[in-house]
């Protein structure tokens, strides 16, 4: 049976809800917040229920806060519920801002009352699953490099990964830009037996042609002007390790033959020598580009295609991974708020339809950059949209339109679109049936009449 701890100065009040609850909960009762916090940190429940205006300061609501504030500080992710006098709206809207899970008119009606403590037990049980996969997924991490995923390609190429790591073959990797191309790479180096060696990665579309020889295979004393030493190259480097090329789609004509034949025999030459020098590296090599495209255009040798591309690895667009997405999110919010001492706790409802519906042309990058910024610059416990970055054009498109309905019944029409608005408003209040209610202009119970009316269940 799970604990509920009542923190009220009306003793009737106390007893009252004791008995209307002892079916369900194990009530714990204090009539102050001292006496509340010291049951709070004995047993650990994990909803409370606490009225606005406690001793000594029963006509403000000073005693009310702090109870909450001392409350999430001891655990963040207690659901507590504020009792509300009418009078006390606006700070029951602020207590919410604050971090209250839901707040409830005095004396509640207890058939309502029962619903929304459901709900917060329901969310407090979800939010622990999601902790315990959270901690999983920072396993996950930890194993392939920083790369996260439960959709099937992710879980596909997490296989891949312990397939191949512990061969020398050539791995060729595709993807758009941002999806996390580098990552693959290192996981595959870094679970491998040359994890103790080298990693060399090159951006070959990021230095000058006339540079990228020379940056490759090294050069020798007076190779060119101004060629002062002899300098070894990014091969070389990598001798006994692992050289990822990155953007090989962008490496010249020319460089092309000679990487081919260090793939073939295993030794180069620097600029300006002639000496053969043997190197043991594996290669791995990644582009955005259309290969195939590519090759028939006379851009990209076909050879050196089959020389690479021994194992072809796909990353697919974020925009593809489905529940990934919001998996993605949450963890960075949860390492965002580490790094930066932050205490913020949700996307709102409208940030999670952001999230889900804009095309993420960055991809997995673009997404931890806008958490990111969102953690070091928002001053509330709830991330919004224009927390991440999201402009007025992008907001549009992550406010959920209602469909045209497929119908010339006027009935059928008005009950499609009052299930949309209602499933809508819930979502962006974050399962708050009291603010959802709100924001459709009805109150509480007609609320839960419509949930009937169209089968869902307030308590999930």
């Amino acid at each position: 049976m799970e604990n509920l701890l009542i923190i009220d100065d009306n003793s009737d009040m106390r007893q009252q809800l004791k008995w209307g609850l002892s079916e369900e909960y194990h009530i714990l009762l204090a009539g102050d917040v001292n006496e509340g916090l010291a049951l709070f940190k004995k047993h650990v429940p994990r909803v409370v229920i606490l009225d606005l205006g406690l001793p000594p300061h029963e006509d403000t609501s000073v005693e009310g806060f702090r109870g909450l504030g001392e409350l999430l500080m001891l655990n963040p992710f207690v659901k507590v519920i504020m009792l509300t006098g009418n009078s006390e709206r606006e700070n029951a809207l602020k207590a919410t801002q604050m971090g209250a899970y839901d707040f409830f008119p005095k004396p509640p009606v207890l058939s309502e009352f029962k619903v929304v403590i459901s709900r917060a037990f329901h969310l407090a049980n979800l939010e622990e699953q999601n902790r315990t996969l959270q901690r999983e997924l920072e396993q996950q991490s930890k194993d392939f490099g920083g790369m996260l995923g439960q959709c099937p390609e992710m879980q596909t190429l997490f296989t891949t990964i312990k397939k191949v790591a512990p061969s020398d073959i050539s791995i060729f990797i595709s993807g758009e830009n941002g999806t996390g191309k580098e990552l693959v790479a290192r996981a595959i180096h870094d679970s491998g037996p040359r994890r103790s060696r080298p990693f060399i990665a090159i951006n070959c579309g990021a230095i000058p042609e006339n540079l990228l020889e020379s940056e490759l295979f090294g050069h020798e004393k007076g190779a060119f002007t101004g060629a002062h030493a002899l300098v070894q190259g990014k091969l070389q480097y990598a001798d006994k390790g692992t050289l990822f090329l990155d953007e090989i789609g962008e490496l010249p004509v020319n460089l092309q033959v000679k990487l081919l034949r260090f793939l073939q025999e295993g030794v180069i030459q620097r600029v300006g020598g002639r000496q053969d020098i043997p190197i043991d590296a594996r290669v791995v090599c990644a582009t955005n580009v259309d290969i195939a495209k590519a090759i028939k255009q006379g851009n990209f040798r076909e050879d050196l295609y089959y020389r690479i591309s021994v194992i072809s690895i796909h990353l697919p667009p974020l925009r593809e991974r489905g529940e990934d997405i919001l998996l993605l999110a949450h963890y960075y919010l949860s390492m965002f708020n580490k790094e930066y001492h932050k205490n913020i706790r949700r996307f709102s409802g409208a940030a999670v339809n952001f999230l889900t519906s804009y095309t993420w042309p960055g991809n997995v990058r673009e997404l931890r950059n806008r958490v990111q910024r969102a953690i070091i610059m928002s001053e509330t416990v709830t991330l919004e949209p224009v927390d991440l970055g999201c402009d007025a054009e992008e907001r549009q498109e992550a406010i959920e339109e209602i469909q045209p309905i497929e119908t010339f019944n006027l009935k059928d029409a008005r009950d499609k679109i009052e299930l949309k608005l209602i499933t809508a408003a819930i979502d962006h209040q974050n399962g708050n049936l009291g603010m959802a209610a709100e924001t459709l202009g009805i109150s509480r119970p007609t609320l839960y009449d419509l949930l009937k009316k169209h089968g869902l269940s307030p308590t999930k």
